[in-house]
């Protein structure tokens, strides 16, 4: 099984060689070629979830993290002075925080190959050799369990997407494609100055480890924590305290919170309708699934100390800005581009509260607001082809012609908002519940966020579905209504959304041992065991109801 994920990572490249091969001459050649690739991708995912077997309580009852399917070959390895060997590894496995992130990157990249056929025209193969490119990147990040391949992935994932935007976005493409990558970049490169700095203290304290593995990376630390003394234990706090600032340098910018997230509305509007949907379903939950394996397995100590009140604090703010910035928007792709920065708000909301609920309802919202926000911008994408607009005012009346179409955006819309029934409500229940246990106000300000929501999603809906025809529409004698393969590439991620709003247990199941796993690190095994000896308690004077409550002081 180890073969079969390397070679789903491995395929979209091969594929994208043979795609530059085929070249612009022959255009449909190209298409079928990348959606056969994307399509075996695909299904190469569906075997890696169907044989992959929940982790037991015994296999994580010593560690953090238990991939599976691993493929563990050396890279590159220096022996330096006194025999010390540098080994870097590509380090390759699943598990159940990363299984579904794969699985939604196959759909939505097929999804994607689908609404290009014919919106793309221009330079039709190296459109597509960049998305497969894109694809490998986005698989390579979820599947990486070494430092290094993970920076490398996750870095490369900027290439395929600068081209994709800035030679086949909007009017705006070359700027907002330069404004994305400095953006991303900068952060990026400060975040790898702190993975080296967590690699070489680890080693300052046990010079015998010398690792760039985040699995034995995170039992190490938990193992230095345990035993720490004062002095020791000082020093690891001020260590993570800067290490935590470097990394989140990088994973803000990508998710992107408040106020870091100035780039995205400007690249969702002028990528096309394919970069939008991997931007919005995917790349930006590179920066939470970013928190989740690294920063909250690797410094504990910073994430109590500062990195939940400043977290939390930029996520509700994120929640409620981006919900009235997509409440003032007259520009439906803009429009959704901001709702974005408030979901994902409730992504980290829920991760870090650091507990079970939060932790889950922030993994399952990252995969839900990748299908339900990928079908708005397909959709998007859609009507933009048909009426050559985005703006609300210049539509109308939609329903009466697109009957198709209509059901689909009221459908997404719904999936969005939250309804209970749809894949949208279980992610957000669970992060509110999560940060309601520890800080109930959080919790009510994001819950705020979700009745916005409702309300901008509903306004839009109004705009483009009812109402008197706009002028775009009174214009067109004949619009057609969603195709074959238009219906095609949402059918699969609003089958998905039904079923996770229905039944999310088999879902839940498998990101539950991970999470406990994660979640039991701030149950008081490490930063309780470290307070007494730390000359401040660890949970800052401003942040002291941070904590779990028991029923007697949540009482009345």
């Amino acid at each position: 099984m180890n073969t079969l994920l390397i070679i789903m990572i491995l395929l979209p490249a091969a594929g994208a060689i043979a795609v530059a091969l085929l070249g612009n001459s022959h255009p449909e050649a190209v298409r079928r070629l990348s959606l056969l690739v994307t399509l075996a991708t695909l299904g190469l995912a569906a075997g890696v979830v169907a044989n992959y077997e929940p982790t037991t309580k015994e296999q994580l009852a010593d560690q953090i993290m238990a991939p599976q399917m691993v493929t563990r070959t050396t890279w590159f390895q220096f022996t330096g002075a006194g025999d010390q060997s540098i080994k870097i590894e590509a380090y390759l496995g699943i598990d159940g925080i990363s299984l579904w992130l794969v699985a939604l990157t196959a759909l939505l990249t097929v999804s994607s190959v689908l609404v290009s056929w014919t919106a793309i025209d221009t330079r039709v193969a190296e459109f597509f050799a960049w998305l497969l490119i894109l694809e490998t990147a986005m698989l390579g990040v979820f599947c990486s369990f070494d430092l290094i391949l993970f920076y490398v992935f996750f870095e490369f994932t900027l290439i395929p997407l600068f081209f994709l935007i800035g030679i086949w976005g909007g009017s705006q493409r070359e700027y907002a494609a330069g404004k994305f990558f400095i953006y991303t970049l900068t952060g990026s490169l400060v975040s790898l100055l702190g993975l080296l700095a967590v690699v070489l203290t680890v080693h300052s304290v046990n010079p015998e480890v010398f690792t760039f593995s985040i699995p034995e990376l995170a039992q190490e630390i938990k193992t230095q924590l345990a035993t720490a003394d004062v002095e020791l234990a000082e020093f690891w706090r001020t260590a993570q305290f800067w290490m935590f600032l470097a990394l989140f340098a990088g994973f803000a910018i990508k998710v992107p919170l408040f106020p870091f997230h100035t780039w995205l509305p400007l690249a969702h509007v002028e990528a096309p309708t394919a970069g939008s949907v991997l931007l919005a379903g995917v790349l930006l939950k590179l920066g939470s699934y970013g928190f989740l394996r690294l920063a909250l397995p690797l410094l504990p100590l910073a994430v109590v100390d500062v990195g939940v009140p400043l977290v939390a604090t930029l996520s509700v703010i994120g929640i409620l800005y981006g919900a009235f910035c997509a409440l003032s928007q007259r520009d439906m792709k803009r429009l959704v581009a901001y709702s974005s920065v408030s979901h994902l708000g409730f992504c980290m909301l829920g991760i870090f509260a650091l507990n079970a609920e939060g932790i889950a309802g922030g993994t399952m919202q990252m995969i839900n607001h990748g299908l339900s926000t990928g079908a708005l911008f397909l959709l998007v994408g859609m009507i933009y082809e048909r009426l050559h607009t985005r703006q609300l005012d210049d539509m109308g009346g939609i329903a009466a012609k697109l009957p198709w179409f209509s059901c689909c955006l009221v459908f997404a819309c719904l999936s969005s908002m939250g309804l209970p029934g749809l894949n949208g409500f279980v992610g957000e229940i669970l992060s509110l519940i999560g940060m309601f246990k520890v800080h109930p106000g959080y919790a009510a300000l994001g819950t705020s966020g979700i009745i916005i929501g409702a309300w901008y999603l509903l306004k839009m809906m109004e705009l483009v579905l009812f109402g008197p025809p706009g002028k775009k529409i009174a214009g067109h004698t004949s619009v057609p209504d969603l195709n074959g393969r238009e219906l095609a590439s949402l059918a699969p991620i609003m089958a998905l959304c039904l079923v996770i709003g229905i039944y999310p247990s088999p879902f839940m199941k498998v990101i539950q041992p991970e999470v406990d796993a994660i979640a039991a690190l701030y149950d008081g095994s490490v930063p309780n065991a470290l307070e007494a000896r730390l000359t401040q308690p660890l949970r800052t004077a401003h942040w002291a109801a941070f904590k779990p409550l028991s029923p007697r002081e949540n009482a009345p």
